[in-house]
């Protein structure tokens, strides 16, 4: 690389590699090449190389893995949160694969936060379901989902693995969904999510908690979502509503 340029040679290493991971030249899940072989390829010092792959780290492209090296990171799948869909239809309009995994689901007492969500009593009897969400055969999430005692024993008796909750409550139990509250979060994975996921305990985590109403409104359903942060990013669209 010549000097002359004003362009500092960081980011001629820098865009030479990012270039070739958007057109898969350095696919998703590829190493690198190691220091000794991006400074003689680009006749460059260590310390830009470094630099170079710092600033690829931060933009997500590649991950630096302790003991291993380098690697290029999955794209993120992008999910817009502008209405009410479930995981699976929001998976399949991305055009990916969307299966589930159900770990448990069992009647439990209603904590102080479930209680709340779904406007009951403290200690009233629920139905919780724990399922892994996958696209594509990777873990996207972890789902929590507290539906009430009732509806929850008649659902235990569905195939989750196959049919989504939102589908058997709306077509199978005539409960249409009209609204939902969303909070999310930032978090890291505990051991239990961690586990579940197949991430490192620590690991960034998007918490969404959801609670659904159908007509009255009537809270039905809620969920606390434990997303995988490496692996999407969620946008939304907001207008400005005039002061005027």
């Amino acid at each position: 690389m010549s000097p002359a340029s004003q362009t500092p040679l960081y980011a001629k290493v820098e865009a030479t590699l990012g270039a070739e991971i958007s057109c898969g030249a350095l696919s998703a899940g590829s190493q690198l090449p190691p220091e000794d072989s991006l400074i003689d390829r680009f006749d460059v010092s260590r310390t830009t190389v470094r630099k170079a792959v710092e600033n690829l780290v931060a933009r997500g492209l590649v991950e630096i893995r302790r003991g291993r090296g380098t690697f290029v990171t999955e794209p993120k799948i992008r999910q817009e949160l502008t209405k009410l869909t479930g995981f699976v239809e929001d998976m399949v309009a991305l055009g990916r694969n969307p299966t589930a995994r159900v770990l448990d689901f069992r009647p439990v007492a209603a904590t102080a936060a479930v209680a709340l969500q779904l406007d009951i009593p403290v200690g009233t009897q629920v139905y919780r379901f724990e399922r892994v969400r996958l696209a594509d055969g990777v873990p996207m999430s972890f789902d929590e989902t507290y539906l009430p005692l009732e509806i929850g024993e008649k659902i235990a008796g569905d195939d989750l693995a196959v049919e989504p909750i939102f589908s058997l409550l709306e077509n199978k139990y005539e409960l249409p969904l009209v609204e939902a509250q969303y909070q999310m979060e930032a978090t890291t994975a505990d051991a239990h999510v961690a586990k579940a996921l197949q991430v490192a305990v620590g690991a960034p985590i998007f918490l969404i908690e959801r609670t659904s109403y159908c007509e009255g409104p009537t809270p039905i359903d809620y969920e606390r979502l434990y997303y995988r942060g490496d692996l999407i990013k969620f946008v939304t669209r907001l207008s400005r509503h005039s002061s005027r």
